[in-house]
């Protein structure tokens, strides 16, 4: 959390073009440290990596086969109902907790991280596989495990404080279309609190709290991409000292304070 942050008048948010297709166990702070010099921008002290889950999913390893996937009766349920693959499904299933709504070709869930989205961000789009219609990709284990993880191996590889946002695109319940949300994170406040803060007549806030976190992963996700663009990454400079926070799950809403379930 923090009080005393001040918006900055400026920021830049740059892409970062020519990053490789990701491995298993790939060097991702030696990558993207490459990528910032290779694209002209090098790193700074205070700037914020904001990388795509998928590239974060690839080195972990979290690409499953549908060969090896042998679905259960809700699956093969669930996938009438839904027309997705029963296989797809079975993975969704494994990923989450609780099945929260169900629709033509999406089952919303909250899955194991705490997260409410579609498919548990069970994707195949962009996963790198020679048939990406035989494989599937998992979001990571534990995002602000990896963030924290990736934010260490880059301090190690430049000696620079950085804040560190995985991203990925998220539906919204009451607005059409996707927005890039921080699904992990380290290094950074994720949430602003304003509350007791005076408007600019002196009036104090009362509620409002800024998902700064959500707000960077939706900035970068429009120079990103969301095609073939191959920019899985984007660095954000100008922000100043973002402090440090709690990780991307302290955005997720109390049960007892959701009014949608």
């Amino acid at each position: 959390m923090s009080t005393a942050f001040i918006p900055p008048p400026r920021l830049e948010v740059i892409a970062l073009e020519g990053i490789p297709e990701i491995g298993r166990d790939a060097d991702l702070a030696d990558i993207l440290t490459l990528a910032c010099e290779r694209n002209g921008c090098g790193l700074r002290g205070n700037d914020i990596l904001v990388v795509t889950q998928k590239i974060i999913s690839k080195s972990e390893g979290r690409r499953v086969r549908l060969r090896d996937v042998e679905p259960g009766e809700r699956a093969r349920s669930l996938s009438a109902e839904t027309g997705k693959d029963a296989r797809l499904v079975e993975l969704v299933l494994r990923e989450s907790v609780q099945v929260l709504r169900v629709g033509r070709e999406v089952i919303v869930v909250e899955d194991r991280r705490g997260l409410v989205l579609a498919n548990a961000g069970v994707d195949q789009s962009n996963s790198g596989a020679k048939d990406p219609d035989a494989e599937a990709l998992l979001l990571p284990v534990d995002p602000d495990a990896s963030a924290a993880e990736l934010r260490r191996a880059l301090k190690a590889r430049t000696g620079l404080e950085l804040g560190i946002i995985l991203s990925d695109s998220l539906g919204r319940a009451w607005r059409l279309g996707t927005v890039g949300h921080a699904i992990g994170a380290a290094g950074l406040s994720v949430l602003v609190d304003w509350r007791g803060r005076g408007d600019r007549h002196g009036r104090a806030l009362r509620h409002t709290e800024t998902a700064l976190a959500d707000s960077l992963a939706a900035a970068a996700v429009l120079v990103m991409g969301e095609a073939d663009e191959s920019r899985p990454a984007a660095l954000i400079r100008g922000l100043g000292p973002a402090g440090d926070g709690p990780g991307a799950r302290a955005l997720q809403r109390p049960l007892d304070k959701d009014l949608f379930r």
